[in-house]
C-alpha cells in the first residue's frame, strides 16, 4: 500500500483533539482487569497496539465491553485471572509485552506470548532478567531475549533493582510484578522516566512510595475499579505542534492533551528552539494533568538535546529531527541510544529516511546531528512499519518541493487511526 503526499505551503490553522494517550490506555486496561469492581475508561486509544492489550485480558477471562473509545471492564481481582487457552498474539506492541510479563510472572499458570516480525526482534531480556531475580520462570529464544516467550507464573519475592537503562517499561514491569510479590519491591532509576504506572496504581487505590530516585510498592495489595479518562497523547500531538512551529503564520491548538511533566520534554525543546507556545492547564483526571496547547509559527534555531530530557521526549525525536532540518544552525541529539530498540532502530531509520528526502543528517552511536535550513526534495520512502516514522514523513511532505510517495502508511493506525483526517482538517481551514 502506498500514499502520495503532496506539498502544501499554506499556514496551518484550527483546533483539533488527538487520540487518547497510548501509554495510559494500555495501563488503564491492565489495572482495570486486575482490580475488583467496574472500571470505566473514556477516550481509550482505539489503535492496534492498545487493542492487543484489551484482547490479552479477554483471553484471561476478563469481561470487557467496548463502544468506540469507551471501555467497561468488569474486574474480579488479580486472583481471578485465568490461564488463556491459546498463545497470546501481541502484534507489534512492545508495551503490552513488557508490562504483561511483569503481571504474568506472578500468576499461577502458563502463558505463551508471540508477536509480529518486528516485535520478535525487540529485546525482552531487559525485563526478563530482573523478573527472574524475583523468581519468575521465563524462557524463549536466546535464553528469553526474544519472542516467542513462555511464562510459568508463580510465587515471587521482592527485590531492590537499579535500572541500567532509561525505560519506563522496565520500571513498570517490575512494579507490576512487585504488586504480586511478597514483601516490598523497590525500583531505582538514575533518570526519572514517565510515571503513568505509579499514577495508575494510586488511582486504583494502591499505595506506592516515591523517595528521590526510588519507587517502592508493597506486594499483595488489592485494587478497586475506578473511572479513568485518558488524556490526549502528547506524542501524537507533537507532529502537529512541530508542523505549526515550522510554518510562519500558523496557529494550531491541540485540546485536552496530557501534560504530565515526565512527558513534556517536547514542549521544552520547542521553546528552546524559539517556538511560540502557550499552554492552558486544566484539572488533573485520574492523576494525569491535561491542558490545551497552542503553537504559532516562528523562526527557529538549532539546539543540543541530551541528558535527562531524553526520557521525556524519546518518542518525539523523529519529528524533532525533521524540525531541526528546517531551523537555522545545527542540532545535536545525544544520549538517545534507547531509540535503537523501538519498533525499528529509529536512529538508523530516521537518518536514512531524511537523507532520502534530501536532508543532511548524520547518525551517531546515541543520536544524530542535523544541519538546518535545508530543503526537503521529496521522493519515495518507506515507513518500515513504524507509526512515528510514517507520521514524520507525512509532516515532511508539507515543506517538500516535490511529492513524497509513502510506502506502508497503514502502520500509523497503531497510535493515530485518524491522523490524515486531522492533518487535512488543519490544512483545509487555512486554505
Amino acid at each position: 500500500m502506498i500514499r502520495k503526499l503532496e506539498p502544501n505551503y499554506a499556514p496551518l490553522a484550527g483546533e483539533i483533539s488527538v487520540p487518547g494517550d497510548k501509554s495510559i490506555s494500555h495501563r488503564a486496561v491492565m489495572f482495570g482487569a486486575m482490580a475488583a469492581g467496574i472500571t470505566k475508561i473514556t477516550n481509550f486509544l482505539d489503535g492496534e497496539d492498545c487493542l492487543r492489550t484489551l484482547e490479552a485480558f479477554r483471553a484471561m477471562g476478563v469481561s470487557i465491553q467496548k463502544q468506540e473509545t469507551d471501555i467497561t471492564i468488569h474486574g474480579k481481582g488479580i486472583k481471578h485471572l485465568k490461564e488463556p487457552h491459546d498463545p497470546i498474539d501481541l502484534g507489534n506492541s512492545g508495551t503490552t509485552t513488557r508490562l504483561l510479563l511483569g503481571i504474568l510472572s506472578g500468576l499461577p499458570f502458563h502463558t505463551t506470548l508471540f508477536g509480529d516480525e518486528s516485535l520478535s526482534k525487540r529485546p525482552m531480556d531487559r525485563v526478563a532478567v530482573p523478573l527472574r531475580s524475583m523468581g519468575a520462570k521465563i524462557d524463549g529464544r536466546e535464553h528469553g531475549k526474544y519472542l516467542p516467550l513462555a511464562v510459568r507464573g508463580g510465587d515471587l519475592t521482592s527485590i531492590v533493582y537499579q535500572t541500567p537503562i532509561k525505560s519506563a517499561q522496565v520500571k513498570s514491569a517490575i512494579l507490576l510484578a512487585g504488586l504480586l510479590a511478597d514483601g516490598q519491591t523497590t525500583v531505582k532509576e538514575k533518570t526519572v522516566t514517565r510515571d503513568h504506572t505509579e499514577n495508575m496504581i494510586q488511582a486504583f487505590g494502591g499505595v506506592i512510595e516515591k523517595n528521590d530516585d526510588a519507587i517502592s510498592i508493597k506486594g499483595k495489595q488489592s485494587l478497586t475499579g475506578t473511572d479513568i479518562h485518558v488524556p490526549g497523547d502528547i506524542s501524537s500531538a507533537a507532529f502537529f505542534l512541530v508542523a505549526a512551529a515550522m510554518r510562519q503564520e500558523s496557529v494550531v491548538t491541540i485540546k485536552d492533551v496530557g501534560i504530565n511533566p515526565t512527558r513534556t520534554g517536547i514542549l521544552d525543546v520547542l521553546e528552546q528552539m524559539g517556538a511560540d507556545i502557550k499552554m492552558e492547564e486544566k484539572r488533573a483526571i485520574g492523576g494525569e494533568p491535561i491542558g490545551d496547547i497552542t503553537v504559532k509559527g516562528s523562526r527557529l534555531h538549532g539546539v543540543e538535546i541530551g541528558g535527562d530530557i531524553i526520557p521525556r521526549l524519546i518518542d518525539e525525536i523523529p519529528i524533532l529531527a525533521l524540525l531541526a532540518s528546517q531551523a537555522s544552525g545545527t542540532t545535536v541529539i545525544k544520549d538517545a541510544e534507547e531509540l535503537r530498540y523501538k519498533e525499528t532502530d529509529r536512529i538508523q531509520v530516521v537518518v536514512h529516511t531524511l537523507s532520502q528526502l534530501g536532508i543532511n543528517i548524520k547518525a551517531t552511536e546515541d543520536g544524530m546531528i542535523v544541519e538546518g535550513n535545508q530543503k526537503v526534495i521529496g521522493g519515495e520512502v518507506d515507513s518500515y512499519g513504524d507509526h512515528r516514522i510514517g507520521m514524520m514523513i507525512a509532516i515532511a511532505s508539507l515543506v517538500s518541493t516535490n511529492p513524497i510517495i509513502l510506502h506502508n502508511p497503514s502502520c500509523i493506525a497503531v497510535s493515530y487511526p485518524a491522523f490524515f483526517d486531522d492533518l487535512e482538517q488543519i490544512l483545509s481551514i487555512s486554505s
